[in-house]
């Protein structure tokens, strides 16, 4: 049975609600006393909503009445009148109807909570009551996925499993309230593929109240409540008046992007450029005004949160010395000064608008890229201002609070990124986020005080249908999962879209092409990035056909109504970078053959053209047979041929390859290099290993290039006393030795001076190892250290150690971290016969 039996997250509460943690929820079997028969011989229980009560209930309901149909065949009838009993109820906590079923505790437990519900069954109901409308539509939805209907029911067609007979037994239901408050998704980088999907779908250019109803409504079902619309080429306000009304009915509260102030669209001042001007405060403020406060007008009536600031036109940086003449005062300087104006006109705009003042209505500032740095510098805002920090865009914390910046009261959020389009290469086709990563640095950004808000780019929303969903469980209860645990949520995942037969297969290849994908992007992909010679192309390609067999077998077995789903949440994904690994492999071996003079270049070549044909025909599949081709337009973002960071090539290219005749051949053989006897270590293998006093070694399986990450847990606390410590054996007479360490590429977040480490071996003379001061784009780093870092999500610090002989030939390096938050992933001792390889090669056999 399909999801039914995954239990809501209960809360233990002063006031004596029930809680239970097993054996709960939602059964096929007969109801025991003061259960609730949710549908009984095909046909499901009335659902009851005061007429008064807001729309996005009413659509809600809809939408569980629809839920109905799918699961029994039946929908549910939806009316305003409480009748005898055996109706569910549903409604806010001052929902006449509601109170008159609920207790004056349970009422309590409501009261002042935000987007809070209970489910509970009273006098023969089962009550579905919210502290506010989201909270009542979060309870709807529950019911809805405890029933068996998937949040994706709809974005990945996954099947619903029929039931003629569901009972909810005795209990007091709840998820509590969200850890953080505002939790969203930015719709971005739209084309081609949405506009495409979009165009195709409903045809229009853009994405009009249909398309964003669709979209509310799943993000409603993850519990999510915020949204940025997409803005490249659409404007959500401007381009259909029904978008917004169907927001704030929908309870979807609106936003606008980082570089779009005063709920204005970038699209509202491209497209009337010649009209408006320069995107210039200083030359032009009077005319940006006018702007801002049309916005600020439009919004009044809504909960849009209100993002302030100004980026320069097109989300580039902003100039300085425009419309100045100070040649004594630096650009940076200059920007401040403009920046200070913006916000100050800004918030007189808003309080003007409102009637009210300003630190009335909530707004967001954004310290995107260069914007921070006019916060390090000294820029600050109202202490009731949002600020919203960002990743490097490639899943990497840029900054986060310190303890006195954690008491400002408007709090601090995280625009997260699993798309981008930027140096070094656009990162917009597949789903390349490892699941660990992502749960490793959204922990570290809550224990920091990062709770107001989360909000993830998402690109086209598909095909980041997995970390989407992780991203939303995660910033409703940050610390549900642990590293040991994290995978439960990957198998809970599968178990909903594929079910219980098929969860934990499912899972696993999730998880390890999230894991492979992660090693580097297809974009970035070409024949140099692995290590020929030493034999690690072709370990790398064959993991992937591993797992496309993997996954292709499983696809072949599983029952056809989940295939649809299976393909695009697992199977394509697979496939395609399968296809994509063994190109550019293929590429590999035919350029070396062709310079060994080998024949067998012509077969390598041949391959390359057959994988590069294949990739466009899985794409062509994902198009237009997929459900029948609902998907048509969604796989068209070009990823072959890429020579800068953007995407501005025609289409896919095929690889160069080269080609010998029998005349110019040779027969020359090919042979791997001979490994030599470096010590290469995972982190995970240490000889010994000493907690500090609250932080404790924490291994992520599956963390890496490799094996896995170690880390002193929680982030928060004090690493004094922890160490770690290896075992190894060296060539005699060694007196120094390369020590080479590869850790994830986290920031300096913590101090802008870089994360610290001490490395010494045999209890010699320590050296300080700081990793990551560079990891920074300032212009000495930006495009030498930073975006080659960060893009592979790994750095490698090295650093000579002298080394004392040893009476048994066994040494011992041990490692003292200086500052929280470092991951370390493999460690490899340099004897001198080190050759670059991308995965740092193969672990010693070695004593521990």
């Amino acid at each position: 049975m399909k999801n039914i039996f995954i239990l809501l997250f209960l809360f233990s509460l002063a006031s004596g609600v029930a809680v239970a943690k097993d054996n709960v929820g939602i059964t096929s079997e007969k109801p025991v006393a003061g259960g609730f028969t949710i549908i009984n011989n095909g046909s499901p229980a009335t659902i009851v909503i005061d007429a008064a009560e807001q729309k996005g209930i009413a659509i809600a309901a809809g939408h569980l009445s629809e839920d109905f149909r799918r699961v029994c065949g039946t929908a549910a009838a939806v009316n305003n009148q409480l009748g005898d009993g055996n109706s569910i109820v549903v409604g806010t906590v001052n929902s006449p109807i509601v109170k008159k079923l609920l207790s004056a505790e349970q009422q309590q437990e409501l009261k002042g909570k935000w987007e809070k519900y209970l489910i509970l069954c009273s006098n023969g109901n089962l009550i579905v009551a919210g502290s506010d409308m989201r909270g009542t539509i979060y309870g709807i939805y529950e019911i809805s996925e405890q029933i068996g209907v998937s949040p994706w029911y709809d974005w990945a067609d996954v099947p619903v499993e029929k039931h003629a007979n569901l009972s909810l037994k005795p209990g007091t239901y709840t998820a509590g309230e969200p850890a953080v408050k505002y939790r969203g998704l930015f719709i971005n980088d739209e084309a081609p593929c949405l506009t495409s999907w979009v165009k195709n779908t409903y045809g229009t250019e853009y994405g009009d109240h249909r398309f964003y109803a669709r979209v509310f409504e799943l993000l409603l079902r993850l519990r999510g409540n915020y949204m940025w619309p997409a803005m490249w080429g659409w404007s959500f306000y401007a381009d259909d008046p029904l978008n917004s009304p169907t927001a704030k009915e929908m309870g979807v509260i609106m936003g606008t992007s980082h570089h779009e102030p005063m709920a204005r669209n970038h699209q509202e001042w491209a497209r009337h450029r010649k009209e408006y001007g320069e995107w210039n405060y200083t030359t032009n403020k009077a005319v940006l005004d006018k702007f801002f406060t049309e916005g600020m007008q439009r919004a009044k009536e809504t909960e849009d949160i209100i993002t302030i600031g100004m980026r320069g036109d097109g989300d580039a940086p902003l100039g300085g010395k425009e419309g100045h003449d100070d040649e004594y005062v630096s650009q940076d300087e200059l920007i401040m000064r403009q920046l200070t104006d913006v916000i100050q006109n800004q918030r007189k705009i808003i309080a003007k608008v409102t009637g009210q003042k300003p630190e009335k209505r909530m707004q967001m500032w954004a310290l995107y890229k260069e914007v921070q740095k006019y916060y390090d510098l000294g820029l600050k805002v109202p202490d009731d201002v949002m600020i919203l920090l960002s990743d490097d865009n490639w899943g990497d914390v840029r900054r986060l609070p310190n303890a006195e910046e954690r008491k400002r009261k408007g709090g601090w959020g995280m625009y997260y990124h699993v798309d981008y389009v930027g140096a070094p290469r656009n990162s917009k086709w597949l789903n390349v986020t490892p699941i660990q990563n992502m749960w490793e640095q959204l922990s570290l950004t809550y224990q920091y005080g990062v709770d107001k808000m989360w909000i993830l780019n998402v690109g086209d929303i598909k095909p980041m249908e997995y970390p989407i969903s992780l991203f939303m469980s995660m910033a409703w209860r940050p610390e549900q999962y642990s590293a040991a645990t994290l995978l439960d949520h990957t198998l809970d995942f599968c178990v909903q879209q594929f079910g219980e037969a098929e969860a934990a297969e499912a899972a696993r290849i999730l998880n390890l092409y999230s894991k492979y994908n992660g090693r580097t992007t297809p974009e970035m992909l070409d024949h140099t990035t692995y290590n020929l010679a030493q034999g690690e192309w072709k370990a790398v390609r064959d993991e992937y056909m591993a797992l496309e067999a993997e996954a292709v077998r499983q696809y072949q077995r599983m029952d056809e109504a989940y295939r649809d789903a299976y393909q695009q949440l697992v199977l394509f994904p697979v496939q395609a970078m399968a296809n994509l690994y063994d190109m550019y492999y293929s590429q590999a071996e035919n350029i070396r053959c062709y310079k060994d003079g080998d024949v067998r270049c012509n077969d390598w070549a041949d391959r390359v053209e057959k994988a590069f044909k294949r990739d466009s025909l899985l794409c062509l599949a994902y198009n237009k047979d997929i459900a029948n081709g609902k998907w048509n337009g969604m796989m068209t973002q070009k990823h072959i041929g890429y020579r800068s960071w953007n995407d501005n090539f025609p289409k896919d290219m095929m690889p160069r390859v080269f080609r010998l005749t029998a005349d110019n051949a040779s027969s020359a053989g090919f042979a791997f290099n001979a490994p030599s006897n470096l010590t290469i270590m995972e982190a995970q293998h240490y000889f010994a290993a000493q907690n500090a006093a609250e932080a404790q070694w924490t291994v992520i399986p599956y963390m890496g290039r490799t094996l896995s990450g170690l880390s002193l847990q929680p982030y928060n606390k004090s690493v004094e006393g922890a160490s770690l410590t290896y075992k190894m054996r060296l060539k005699e007479n060694t007196d120094s030795v390369k020590v080479r360490f590869i850790l994830k590429s986290t920031l300096p977040c913590l101090d802008a001076d870089g994360h610290k480490f001490v490395a010494a071996i045999d209890g010699g003379a320590g050296k300080t190892v700081n990793y990551n001061h560079n990891l920074n784009e300032n212009p000495e780093n930006v495009y030498s250290v930073y975006y080659p870092t960060v893009a592979r999500r790994v750095v490698e610090a090295v650093v000579t150690l002298p080394v004392s002989r040893t009476a048994d030939g066994y040494h011992l390096l041990t490692i003292t971290p200086l500052t929280p938050a470092i991951v370390f992933e493999k460690i490899v001792i340099d004897d001198g016969t080190y050759q670059p390889s991308f995965l740092f090669g193969q672990e010693s056999q070695y004593s521990k």
